[in-house]
């Protein structure tokens, strides 16, 4: 019985799901801040979506080119992408409160910088990125997700193993 090919839908659903699942846990532990914890589910995403173009190559016998690899690898990022900015869209609708709590951590974060930064500056600082708030949400999912998954895209194109047929064998 020969293995079905997995279909980028479910490639970037799952890859999606690493990333929203580990959003959740790091909102309910309180870590949200905690960019390390972070950098975790885009190791994961750039993991599975290197696994899953391995997995695609090898059902389709390695007949496949670079760019037939690369284009599967990206379509699941665009999927993942898709998911990714629906949940952050619905999560911070649904809790405005995330969105004060942003902006008190990056107030955090620049007095931590510079402690000597003037009062005025940081609320003119805050204001403008409270008045950028959805811009920077959604324009920061989507350049990241797509980012990351064109890196594992190109990485997992490379690596897996190729053999597509030449034009000769067709005829």
């Amino acid at each position: 019985m020969e293995k079905k090919p997995v279909t980028h839908f479910l490639v970037g659903g799952i890859m999606g799901a690493i990333t929203i699942l580990s959003s959740v846990i790091l909102i309910i532990t309180d870590q949200i801040q905690n960019q390390s914890l972070g950098w975790i589910s885009s190791a994961l995403m750039l993991v599975a979506l290197i696994y899953f173009i391995r997995d695609y190559g090898n059902t389709k016998n390695n007949q496949l080119t670079f760019g037939e690899l690369f284009a599967f690898g990206f379509k699941s990022s665009a999927f993942a992408t898709i998911l990714i900015l629906a949940f952050q869209v619905i999560f911070n609708l649904a809790f405005p409160e995330m969105q004060d709590k942003m902006l008190d951590i990056a107030r955090q974060k620049m007095l931590e910088q510079n402690p000597q930064m003037p009062d005025d500056q940081v609320e003119m600082a805050l204001g403008f990125t409270k008045k950028f708030f959805w811009p920077f949400v959604i324009g920061g999912t989507i350049l990241g997700t797509l980012l990351f998954g064109a890196i594992g895209s190109l990485i997992g194109a490379a690596i897996t193993k190729k053999n597509p047929p030449t034009p000769f064998q067709h005829a």
